[in-house]
């Protein structure tokens, strides 16, 4: 581990250190029984169910993959681009953020492709998650008669919600804008900025090019309106498998989790997003604590129940993918903590040096 990336840990879990303390300082009277009454009798029917339906987004993140691949690798299969993406999603839950980078790696090691021209795809990927779940978000908030029934009894929630929805639009209307320049002007916006910013720290403007370049290449793999109605039809169908697996998991308790719909559970799903910015290696903390948080605060759920669901949703929609990942890692001999390095290392060289080496 880098001293960089021990530091980040430090203050993550701290933060978290904190938010813990002062979750159980509130919760005093958290009663411990009632929290393994609620816990036992949940049913295991409505979480495999909600497992399988994580299992299948996760192949349709193979299947959005490979309408990327399609310009330039149409041979590649499907079933190819699984083992590295259940792979990589392990490395990401058991390593963090550094493991971000297995999936484009061992995907540009299977299709003997440029590990930047993956890392490109990567980050146009991002885009149209947040884009169909900002579809998906807005929509309930602004059409679900459900949804707009239940923030009418929470007071002050429907203007936060509104404001919410209209932040969202607006994020994805000026990615999408970002995207658009990029795609037209992306060699003269890099040049720009490494003419700008080489100054300001070593080889930073060379960096910062050369992810604009990269995003430009993964722009270039969507050809025609055909492949992005395709990439943004899956995209929007996976997210909604993932709305449907939280109401799956929810439904497996008693009591008011049976009230839960998909427009209510996509705040869940907005909260635990949010809280994933703060995670531990491993350990998550950041979603589990939003998830509860939101089901005390805005659902009013009882705190253990609160607790019990959001431990067991994380586990469900985040680290179910776990022991797949690791049998398919042995099956091909690969190393987590191994690939993670090689990852980091191939970003590093990817990067376009900010000047030419002088001449001899």
């Amino acid at each position: 581990m880098t001293r960089r990336r021990g530091v980040i840990y430090g203050l993550v879990f701290a933060v978290l250190a904190l938010l813990i303390y002062l979750q159980f300082r509130q919760w005093r009277t958290f009663d411990w029984d009632r929290f393994l009454e609620q816990t036992r009798y949940v049913s295991w029917r409505h979480v495999f169910g909600g497992v399988v339906l994580i299992y299948l987004a996760y192949f349709l993140r193979a299947v959005r993959w490979k309408i990327f691949l399609h310009p330039v690798r149409r041979q590649t299969s499907i079933l190819s681009l699984v083992s590295p993406t259940v792979i990589g999603f392990t490395g990401l839950v058991l390593l963090g953020r550094p493991g971000e980078l297995i999936r484009p790696y061992l995907i540009s090691r299977r299709t003997n492709l440029t590990f930047s021209s993956q890392l490109a795809v990567w980050a146009v990927e991002r885009i149209f998650d947040l884009a169909a779940f900002t579809v998906l978000m807005v929509s309930a908030i602004f059409l679900s008669r459900d949804l707009q029934e239940f923030v009418a009894t929470r007071s002050g929630l429907d203007h936060w919600l509104h404001l919410a929805g209209y932040l969202l639009t607006a994020l994805v209307l000026g990615l999408l804008g970002g995207a658009l320049l990029i795609n037209y002007q992306g060699p003269r916006i890099a040049a720009l900025i490494e003419e700008r910013f080489s100054h300001l720290a070593k080889n930073l403007g060379g960096r910062i090019a050369q992810r604009v370049r990269e995003f430009a290449d993964g722009l270039n793999t969507i050809h025609g309106p055909g492949e992005f109605v395709s990439l943004a039809g899956v995209s929007l169908l996976m997210w909604w498998l993932i709305s449907v697996a939280y109401k799956e998991v929810t439904h497996a308790y008693d009591g008011p989790m049976q009230a839960m719909t998909i427009t209510r559970v996509l705040l869940l799903m907005g909260s635990s997003m949010v809280g994933s910015m703060l995670q531990l290696p491993g350990v998550g903390g950041g979603s589990q604590l939003a998830t509860i948080e939101a089901l005390d605060k805005v659902f009013h759920t009882p705190r253990e129940l609160a607790v019990s669901c959001g431990i067991l949703l994380w586990l469900v929609t985040f680290v179910a993918i776990v022991p797949l990942g690791l049998l398919l890692a042995h099956r091909e001999r690969l190393s987590l903590r191994k690939l993670s390095e090689e990852s980091e290392e191939a970003e590093v060289r990817s990067v376009i040096p900010s000047s030419p080496p002088a001449a001899d």
